[in-house]
């Protein structure tokens, strides 16, 4: 799986001019699944995503999770993070899961975030949505999970 955390001030993902999942301090958590991801690949994302230490200490170093802080999670689909730029000048996203195992596994990728975690926010997959937020840092991270061999 593929993701990238945006640490927030503030989150949210309006669908039709209507919000339909909103943060205030945590992580805005955009989310690919891929054609190799399981379950179980999912549930690791999850807990990356909680352990990893992206909020300032009290002395100003990043050493404490959104967990730590109390932080809410803003998680989204986003399936063009799978871009294959290679060939030329239009994206390919073939790299991304097909439709269903997509959704299926961004659902357990929220399943697995609202039972260690609150609050838990989200878009809707595959809709047109329009994501604002505040980036805190700014601080922008990159993850791969993939499956052992």
């Amino acid at each position: 799986m593929i993701a990238l955390l945006q640490r927030v001030a503030s989150a949210r993902v309006d669908i039709a001019g209507e919000t339909v999942g909103a943060i205030d301090r945590g992580l805005l958590v955009l989310v690919c699944a891929e054609p190799a991801d399981t379950p179980a690949t999912a549930a690791r994302l999850v807990d990356k995503v909680l352990k990893l230490r992206v909020f300032a200490d009290e002395a100003g170093k990043m050493n404490r999770s959104v967990v730590d802080v109390g932080g809410g999670l803003l998680v989204v689909s986003q399936f063009t993070l799978a871009a294959d730029t290679r060939g030329g000048n239009r994206p390919s996203f073939s790299a991304a899961a097909p439709p269903a195992l997509g959704q299926a596994l961004y659902e357990e990728v929220l399943r697995c975030a609202r039972e260690r975690h609150a609050p838990v926010a989200c878009g809707h997959f595959g809709a047109d949505m329009q994501v604002h937020l505040v980036n805190d840092g700014p601080v922008t991270i990159p993850l791969r999970i993939t499956d052992p061999d």
